[in-house]
C-alpha cells in the first residue's frame, strides 16, 4: 500500500521537487501552498505523514501543526518539519507545538524517503 503525504510548502518548486522524491519511492503526494490550504486539504484526506514549511504566509508552520494537533482523527500523524531554518531553539519550538522530525533544505531526496518510513513504519 503506498503511503499518502500531504506536502505544505509555499514554494512551488520546492512542492515540485517533494512531490517528483516522494511519488519515485512510490508514494502518493498531495500538495498545499501554506498552513491554511494544507488544512483545507485535511478536510478531506487522511495522510499517513505531513511535511511543512516553516516560513508562510497566512498560517505558519507552527500554526499549522498546532492546528492539525487539535484534530482527533489526525493527532498521530508524523509531521516533518522541512527548512532553510536549523534555529536550535526553532527545532523546539516545533517539537512542542507537535512536529515529529526536522529535515533542513536542500534536503537529499533519499534521506527524505528513509525519514518518513521512519516516522511512518
Amino acid at each position: 500500500m503506498s503511503l499518502k503525504i500531504l506536502a505544505v510548502d509555499d514554494s512551488r518548486t520546492m512542492r515540485d521537487m517533494l512531490r517528483l522524491s516522494l511519488t519515485s519511492a512510490g508514494m502518493t503526494v498531495t500538495t498545499a501552498e501554506d498552513g491554511v490550504h494544507g488544512l483545507e486539504v485535511l478536510e478531506t484526506m487522511q495522510p499517513d505523514a505531513i511535511i511543512s514549511d516553516v516560513n508562510m504566509p497566512r498560517l505558519n508552520g507552527f500554526g499549522f501543526i498546532a492546528a492539525i494537533r487539535k484534530i482527533e482523527r489526525l493527532r498521530a500523524v508524523p509531521i516533518l518539519i522541512l527548512t532553510t531554518e536549523s534555529a536550535p531553539e526553532l527545532k523546539a519550538r516545533a517539537r512542542n507545538a507537535g512536529a515529529t522530525g526536522w529535515i533542513v533544505k536542500p534536503f537529499d531526496p533519499q534521506k527524505l524517503v528513509s525519514s518518513i518510513q521512519m516516522v511512518t513504519g
